[in-house]
């Protein structure tokens, strides 16, 4: 795999009802106000009843010292199930969140295939590439850890 590219994988199991998880999930206008790296949300475009087709802009800050703006379409949804979409901009592929129901728990498996697409990010990528890997867990831990408290106080 080029330094460029990336395929990374987080799982959460969270204390939580499935279906809470998946509002939350399904409502990344939401983010902003429980996970920490989200710096803003724009709804672009709804999409279909299942939000097939939405196109949101989404700006993360990063534990290292920059942050990332993206497109973010939805391209499938299978209800309580899945969520896919298809990011263009300062990173380019293809996110998939996986839900399950895990006893009490829900479990979630994040997977996120993209290209770095900055020209610094780009050239320093063969080196920092760990380091990027790094800053992605931080973020999605971060995510976890926000999630978590953002739905206990439901």
């Amino acid at each position: 795999m080029p330094a460029t590219r990336f395929h990374l994988t987080t799982n959460w199991l969270l204390p939580a009802l499935h279906t809470a998880v998946w509002q939350a999930l399904t409502t990344p206008e939401d983010w902003p106000s429980w996970w920490r790296a989200v710096a803003k949300v724009e709804r672009l475009a709804t999409g279909d009843a299942n939000g097939v087709g939405a196109l949101r802009r989404m700006t993360w800050r990063t534990a290292l010292p920059y942050s990332l703006t993206f497109e973010m379409r939805t391209t499938r949804v299978e209800p309580m199930t899945l969520i896919e979409g298809r990011a263009e901009g300062e990173l380019s592929g293809i996110g998939r969140w996986t839900l399950a129901q895990d006893g009490t728990n829900t479990s979630v498996r994040y997977e996120w295939m993209v290209e770095v697409t900055q020209p610094w990010m780009r050239f320093v990528a063969p080196v920092m590439k760990p380091v990027f890997a790094w800053n992605h867990n931080t973020v999605m831990r971060w995510g976890k850890d926000g999630l978590r408290r953002h739905l206990s106080a439901l």
